[in-house]
């Protein structure tokens, strides 16, 4: 068999994701599909007031993860992976994992979804002319550092989930430059270096041995490798002993940047969204934006070209919640349902929907939203006296509000000007054929295209950064994924409907006042 020839001569690329709820693994082939994959779910933990995954778990997940997609090539091509052409690691964007000069962690990695560096980030806003997110590398530092954290006194480097694996693969402590803009912000390639020196400035009093620069990792572009698979990289990965080093590293990246990468979307007037646990799109600008905005990022493309960012922290919690719930009840009723076969049930039954919801509205935020300003979680649903309470339009209202934010975020982007020509979609959200994609399309009034792909997400999208960084034919990212990569790719494009966008603009009339409401402190 081709494939199993092409695996067992040591040609296939891997991309690994290490995402929210789970570890997904993608070997790809000769013509940049998916051959083979495996998984291993998992979820965060909160504790001491913190959002957090411990690195024991995180290295468990890895090894997990790669032993099933080793099993799936066993099963489908009866062939063992010995090596492989090269390798990609991605992981849920920036957070904070600190280190001491011996790779000793100093504190619990801090993850996005934390939003307790509002302080630090407001400061650090305001310091730069430039907007810092919450979940920022930078703004988690500074918060550690207002708030006299004795580990920041011994930081020798800090870095992401991405990051970190790729070094105990063998990689150098560098990050792709998407990856690196959410860490600090870009200029040119490299750190800003006008920012380097007044975030030094800041806390020279501090009398701390280290300078920003010194602590954080080497920024890469698409397409220049991290590293080489050492042999001591493949034993951690395959505790099997099967796998060998010699793989190409490339550059680990976060998942915006894998989103990217996987919908093709790397170029001015082009954008993506990812909606899964959380949501995110990106936009790649022609300009810079005009003014500073807290609910947009400005950040890099994996090629360093501007790009805004709207990030979510929450998304698809409360649809997976109540789809639990009516699990729950059909078990009850002495029945089975499989849940692939119920999310399709319940997103088809939202598709008929009033394009208003009736009347119902709901807030989704298991923690924080920096985007709408809420500082804490706040699960809520409401439904107006008169309302129409059916299951059509209960499900809609759960599929609006996990986009609810991001539209929110979306609509500052037209009032900048910014000019989107088409919006690529990946993620579970889209799962239910054409339904996620037509809110979406709603939502941000703009036509939204949804690739046969987008179910692999960012595993495949960091395996195509990899296959680009092993043989980029001296192509640049954009050239490789249009005329190589995607030269034949199948897509389905839908146009806004117009009483949809009327019906999601009611909706979020409801939906910001419930917001805010929910914002007011006793």
């Amino acid at each position: 068999m081709k494939t199993a020839r092409y695996i067992g001569s040591g040609n296939a690329v891997l991309g690994i994701e290490i995402g929210s709820t789970r570890i997904k693994a993608v070997l790809i082939g000769e013509g940049f599909e998916p051959i083979a994959s495996g998984s291993y779910a998992w979820e965060n933990s909160f504790e001491n007031g913190v959002w957090t995954y411990s690195l024991h778990d995180v290295r468990k997940g890895m090894r997990n993860c790669y032993a099933d997609l080793a099993a799936d090539v066993e099963k489908r091509y009866g062939v063992t992976i010995t090596r492989l052409k090269a390798v990609g690691i991605s992981g849920m964007m920036h957070g904070y994992l600190p280190f001491d000069e011996n790779m000793n962690q100093l504190c619990e990695f801090r993850t996005w979804r934390n939003t307790t560096t509002e302080k630090a980030a407001k400061e650090l806003t305001e310091l730069f002319d430039f907007n810092i997110p919450l979940r920022w590398s930078i703004a988690h530092l500074y918060h550690a550092i207002l708030c006299g954290e004795p580990h920041v006194r011994n930081i020798h480097t800090i870095t992401t989930v991405a990051g970190y694996v790729n070094r105990l693969l063998g990689g150098a402590h560098a990050v792709g430059i998407c990856e690196a803009s959410g860490m600090f912000p870009i200029e040119g390639g490299g750190y800003n270096r006008r920012m380097l020196d007044l975030f030094d400035n800041l806390i020279a009093d501090k009398g701390y041995s280290w300078k920003t620069e010194d602590i954080l990792p080497k920024v890469l572009a698409a397409g220049e490798s991290s590293g080489i698979l050492t042999d001591e990289g493949a034993a951690f990965l395959d505790v099997s002993g099967r796998l060998k080093g010699g793989a190409i590293l490339c550059a680990p990246e976060g998942d915006a940047a894998t989103g990217m990468a996987a919908t093709n979307s790397v170029m001015p007037r082009t954008g993506n969204v990812s909606a899964g646990t959380s949501v995110f799109s990106m936009v790649v600008l022609e300009k810079p934006l005009e003014r500073v905005h807290r609910e947009l990022d400005v950040i890099a493309s994996p090629t360093g070209a501007p790009t805004a960012m709207v990030h979510c922290n929450n998304c698809t919690n409360e649809i997976n919640a109540w789809a639990e719930l009516f699990s729950q009840v059909i078990s009850m009723a002495g029945t089975d349902c499989p849940k692939d076969r119920l999310f399709e049930l319940l997103f088809t039954e939202a598709d008929k929907g009033d394009k208003d919801c009736g009347g119902l509205t709901a807030v989704n935020y298991l923690s924080g939203e920096p985007v709408t300003a809420a500082e804490n979680g706040c699960l809520l649903f409401e439904r107006e006296i008169g309302s129409s309470f059916t299951i059509a339009n209960f499900m809609r209202t759960q599929l609006y509000t996990a986009l609810a934010a991001l539209k929110y975020g979306m609509d500052i982007l037209r009032e900048e000007n910014v000019q989107i020509d088409e919006l690529f979609a990946h993620g579970g959200y889209f799962k239910t054929e054409g339904v996620g994609q037509r809110i979406l399309a709603a939502a941000v009034n703009a036509p939204v295209s949804v690739m046969k792909t987008a179910g692999e997400g960012g595993a495949w999208g960091i395996a195509l950064l990899a296959a680009y960084t092993a043989g980029s034919r001296n192509l640049s990212l954009g050239e490789y994924l249009n005329s190589v990569v995607f030269s034949s790719g199948e897509h389905t494009t839908v146009t806004p409907d117009s009483d949809t966008v009327k019906g999601f603009e009611k909706y979020m009339e409801r939906y910001m006042k419930a917001v805010t409401n929910a914002r007011v402190k006793p």
